[in-house]
């Protein structure tokens, strides 16, 4: 296992808390996916997108290119399996990306999530897979 990149993002609830008032912002930072179950579950909506929008960062730095290559923040989606358990979605043009960049044909992404009152961290590790 090769670790390709790396990447760590703790950010502020209150000023998610803030940013998720305005429309626009949750448009251009979230997928659809990730606003949908944010509708259907009651779940607290700030640290609920805190953790997203820390995760999405700490992606962005763990491929090295944060949004220069044309990505969206919406391009990235953080969803939970059945066991709670945080993962990365990709738009196919990141998953392109990531192949070429790195030369490889299999890769994984690490994710884990946590949140406090005041703060959520979100921490990436992207390896290649070799099988």
């Amino acid at each position: 296992m090769r670790i390709l990149g790396n990447g760590v993002d703790i950010v502020e609830n209150k000023r998610i808390e803030k940013a998720i008032k305005n429309k626009n912002f949750v448009n251009k930072i979230f997928s659809s996916k990730e606003k949908d179950i944010a509708k259907n579950k009651r779940v607290n909506k700030t640290n609920y997108f805190a953790k997203r929008f820390a995760a999405k960062e700490a992606f962005l730095k763990a491929i090295g290119t944060g949004l220069s290559k044309g990505f969206k923040f919406n391009d990235i989606t953080i969803i939970n399996n059945s066991k709670g358990q945080p993962f990365i979605e990709l738009e196919k043009k990141i998953q392109l990306f990531i192949k070429k960049k790195f030369k490889i044909k299999k890769y994984q992404i690490h994710l884990s999530i946590s949140d406090e009152k005041k703060y959520s961290i979100a921490y990436v590790i992207l390896n290649e897979r070799l099988k």
